[in-house]
């Protein structure tokens, strides 16, 4: 019993003790295997401005947006941030893989799409010389 308890406080899912059934192993395993589904990760929300990043949807004030892939992640990793400043340097390494040439102009030309995409009032903040923010 002592190593049970130990076993569970230190993290572990279940314990058996031997000995055991086969058939009770194989229906602890499976019952873990239930637990296990991935969680889905939680809708983004910035006024009237929605994030699905398990369904790929964005929508504001009720309208879905039409947005490019490289628009949807720039705009997941803004709101993902909760009002702090993200680099320019930060959105290419995070949205863009590492062949894209980091002295481009990608990363403006994909935030001017997405804020007009995104439509009025104006979302994303231009921070000088730090980056962007929602």
């Amino acid at each position: 019993r002592l190593r049970m308890s130990r076993g569970l406080g230190m993290g572990a899912d279940d314990y058996l003790p031997k000995p055991f059934a086969f058939t009770e192993l194989v229906a602890r395993i499976r019952a873990l295997g239930r637990r296990a589904q991935p969680a889905l990760p939680p809708v983004l929300v910035h006024g009237d401005l929605r994030l699905d990043p398990a369904r790929r949807v964005a929508s504001r004030d009720g309208r879905q947006l039409p947005l490019s892939p490289k628009e949807f992640a720039v705009l997941e990793l803004l709101m993902g941030a909760g009002g702090a400043v993200v680099s320019a340097e930060e959105l290419l390494e995070r949205a863009w893989d590492e062949a894209a040439d980091p002295f481009t102009q990608t990363v403006k030309v994909t935030v001017s799409r997405l804020r007009r995409n995104l439509g009025e009032p104006p979302l994303i903040e231009t921070v000088a010389q730090a980056g962007y923010r929602v």
